[in-house]
């Protein structure tokens, strides 16, 4: 059903966990606003991409990145406007419903924006 290697997935899970902790170890070390940098930073689009080479080849490696890579800008694009929407419900609806509000957001627009993008 799914064909994915375990290793890929193991690679996967490292990188983005490996992200969340750096992240907070740099915004206890340096500030949160730079923490909140490294939160952001790309770490799941890096092991997808990176773990492509596993599974393709040649053009259909270069294919499969482009698909990738054309996805996470939809979600980096969507991501954008979470953030802004959580700093601003959080402070006025608490943490709990402002977060889940600009998820909800996040999720909506993604699907908007991949399928305005598709059908371009």
């Amino acid at each position: 059903m799914l064909d994915i290697s375990m290793f890929a997935v193991i690679v996967r899970f490292i990188l983005g966990g490996g992200a969340v902790v750096a992240s907070t170890v740099i915004a206890r070390a340096f500030g949160r606003g730079i923490g909140g940098i490294f939160a952001a930073f790309p770490a799941v689009y890096l092991a997808a991409v990176l773990t492509l080479g596993m599974e393709y080849r040649g053009e259909n490696l270069l294919v499969m990145s482009q698909h990738i890579s054309r996805g996470a800008l939809v979600g980096m694009l969507a991501n954008i406007v979470c953030a802004l929407a959580a700093s601003r419900l959080i402070i006025k609806k608490g943490w709990q419903r402002g977060l889940s509000q600009a998820l909800v957001i996040w999720f909506i627009l993604a699907l908007a924006i991949y399928i305005t993008c598709k059908n371009f």
